[in-house]
């Protein structure tokens, strides 16, 4: 996997992934930004729940859940001192379907978060990780 990252202007830059997308990475405007984009490190929670959602869906069709929707809410906390990584993470998912089990979402988030996502689990040498679902009925 590649990517390519290019400086615009002050603190604003432009990822440009190896599949051929981009987006806009900026400060705010006390750090010299323009708000022009995401943080840096927004990008790395919402790849992180993209990973995450990706796997659950994954999981639950192939057990041939009716799941028609998946949504993650993350908290997170950061250590107050450089470097700032990551200390809590807390995933909520809401996943809607019908008839869907409990324990069959459950079984995905965790075969997810223990076995399956990348970007949690590497988080995970940083940052307590907590995750709880809900699910809505379609």
């Amino acid at each position: 996997m590649k990517v390519r990252i290019k400086w615009v202007e002050n603190v604003c830059f432009v990822g440009e992934s190896g599949s051929g997308h981009a987006l806009v990475m900026d400060g705010a405007p006390e750090g010299g930004g323009r708000n022009l984009g995401m943080r840096p490190m927004e990008t790395v929670l919402i790849g992180t729940g993209g990973c995450t959602a990706y796997d659950v869906v994954h999981i639950l069709k192939k057990s041939r859940a009716a799941v028609t929707d998946c949504v993650v809410e993350i908290d997170s906390e950061r250590a107050g001192e450089d470097p700032k990584v990551f200390t809590k993470i807390h995933f909520h998912f809401v996943v809607t379907g019908k008839a869907l089990k409990p324990q069959q979402v459950e079984r995905a988030i965790h075969l997810s978060a223990e076995k399956y996502c990348s970007a949690s689990i590497m988080l995970a040498k940083t940052a307590a990780i907590t995750h709880d679902f809900e699910i809505r009925e379609a």
